[in-house]
């Protein structure tokens, strides 16, 4: 059952901005943590974030929880206090109750331990009890905060927290994000994630299901859930072995009924993509004028690149036009030119020509036999295909050649990537590779690729279940790249070996869970032999 919407952590899967959720929750548990504010509509994954961040072996941290916050100040506070294996009744006075929470949280102190309390389905609290919420956080030593508080719940909470009685429980928050429903591409690779752990072979969603699912569900994990285990059972009934939009669309009437709707995203989330978006385009102005620069001069030299041929008797009304040349951008400081537009066509390729020469970098013996199952015809062959959406941050932090999406003029191309350099990159041709501004490049890519990894081990993951060969050959690799003595390699994935790949993700900026999963399995092979990677060639000079 790949859609249980059941929370199961086998299934997790967390896009970039779950990601950064559960990072700012995890800056509340630490040292300089104080108030942490975690919003988000239903059905987007606040719990989700929760169980995860209680999955991480966090170090001298205790944690109480609130689940049903409509309770009593003397209910309140008995339950943290039960939480946290205090003992106390709901028959102690409120003054009591804070006097014992007060001294084992001095204890706990002392020990050199933190405490975090989590307040779930917050917009649900009453202001009185949200205001003795604040007054806790009044316990304190001279230099910092005795309890930690996190407040998660709905967007109604920013409405709560707006009040003006409530100013001063409101100005302490330190940090706060709003977690916005799965972008497209995201919607996607959630469901091959939930497949892929359920023990699929194969798409059993088309492109154009996934891009059905995503508008019908607006990106909610939950409603995604609901939706496809929903076309997942019409498929069964109707004898298919894929799932196409119609059957989608079908699936979101039945499951969601008069509450079928699309979801526009959040008027909150919209701004807050629009301001992260602000340096990015300050930074590019430049570059994105110079390209609008070589577009133009490219449709006024080959029209036909852009558009159908004119007729003769369009030509005379074309010639007479007048083209007004484009405002030059002024810049304070010279940037290097980046490539033309025109530079880039020949790079770019048909995408299972691209594919065969990836598969070649690896392996010049293995000839693909189709495109769109080259993933699940490598693996018997020992190479995995890992798709991610990070950019070319996350390409230089794997460091494999990858073939790359750009998005030019509203059409998608692709092209393989060589190599990187920080200031260019390295393309395929047929002909032989050629260098391209780096940063023209990004422009153009919206942060898609895919690329290869040899798999140096049996299992494509590898935690608390992996014995024998998999596990003495992470137990050498950890211990090479660690910069550790040699030791016997243990008999089974403990705490010891979960501390370690923790420290090798974290250095390695990772995410830092203790489980390999394919981006720590990438990196840990990163340098071996017959391994490619995107260092620049020798007549290349770095900056």
């Amino acid at each position: 059952m790949p859609f249980s919407i059941t929370p199961d952590p086998a299934y997790l899967y967390l896009s970039p901005r779950h990601q950064e959720a559960l990072g700012h929750l995890l800056y509340g548990t630490g040292q300089y943590g104080g108030f942490v504010q975690l919003t988000g509509e239903v059905g987007t994954g606040k719990t989700t974030v929760i169980r995860a961040l209680l999955a991480q072996p966090i170090d001298d941290v205790d944690v109480a929880m609130v689940h049903h916050p409509r309770l009593s100040e003397r209910e309140f506070l008995a339950s943290v206090c039960d939480e946290l294996g205090i003992p106390a009744s709901t028959d102690d006075s409120l003054r009591a109750l804070i006097t014992t929470l007060n001294q084992h949280l001095l204890k706990t102190h002392a020990a050199g331990r933190r405490t975090v309390l989590i307040i779930d389905e917050a917009q649900n609290l009453d202001p009185a009890l949200l205001e003795q919420v604040r007054l806790l956080t009044n316990l304190e030593t001279h230099k910092e905060k005795l309890l930690r508080i996190m407040l998660v719940g709905q967007p109604e909470l920013n409405d709560l927290l707006a009040r003006d009685d409530l100013r001063q429980l409101a100005q302490r928050i330190t940090a706060r994000f709003h977690l916005t429903p799965l972008a497209a591409n995201e919607t996607a690779e959630y469901v091959r994630h939930r497949l892929r752990v359920a023990g699929a072979r194969g798409p059993i969603f088309t492109p154009e299901a996934l891009t059905a699912l995503h508008r019908e569900s607006g990106g909610t994990p939950r409603l995604i859930n609901v939706i496809a285990d929903r076309a997942l059972l019409g498929a069964y009934a109707e004898h298919l072995l894929q799932i196409d939009a119609g059957l989608v669309a079908r699936a979101a009437e039945e499951a969601l009924g008069h509450q079928h709707c699309k979801m526009p995203p959040a008027p909150a989330a919209q701004q807050t993509e629009r301001r992260a978006w602000l340096p990015w385009l300050e930074r590019a102005l430049p570059v994105i004028a110079l390209l609008l620069a070589s577009v133009l001069l490219l449709r006024s030299c080959a029209p036909t690149l852009f558009a159908p041929v004119p007729s003769p008797e369009s030509q005379a009304d074309i010639a007479a036009t007048e083209v007004t040349p484009p405002t030059p951008v002024p810049s304070l400081e010279p940037a290097p030119e980046p490539a033309g537009l025109s530079d880039f066509d020949s790079a770019m390729r048909p995408l299972p020509e691209l594919l065969g020469t990836l598969v070649s970098r690896w392996d010049d013996t293995l000839v693909p036999i189709r495109a769109s199952t080259l993933c699940l015809d490598l693996q018997p062959d020992g190479y995995e295909c890992h798709r991610d959406d990070g950019g070319f941050a996350r390409l230089t932090q794997l460091g494999r050649p990858a073939i790359v999406e750009l998005s030019i003029l509203d059409q998608t191309h692709h092209v393989l990537v060589l190599w990187l350099s920080a200031t260019e990159a390295g393309l395929f041709t047929p002909d032989g590779p050629i260098t391209v501004d780096r940063e023209t490049l990004e422009i153009l890519a919206p942060g898609d690729f895919l690329t290869l990894f040899a798999r140096p081990t049996e299992s494509r993951r590898l935690d608390g279940s992996t014995r024998g060969d998999d596990l003495v050959w992470l137990h050498e690799r950890l211990t090479t790249l660690l910069g550790e003595d040699a030791r016997p390699p243990p008999d089974r994935f403990d705490a010891t070996m979960v501390r370690r790949v923790r420290r090798f993700q974290s250095e390695k900026q990772l995410q830092v869970d203790g489980v390999v999963g394919s981006q720590t399995l990438m990196v840990l092979t990163q340098g071996l032999p017959d391994t490619p990677n995107l260092e620049p060639p020798a007549n290349v000079t770095a900056p």
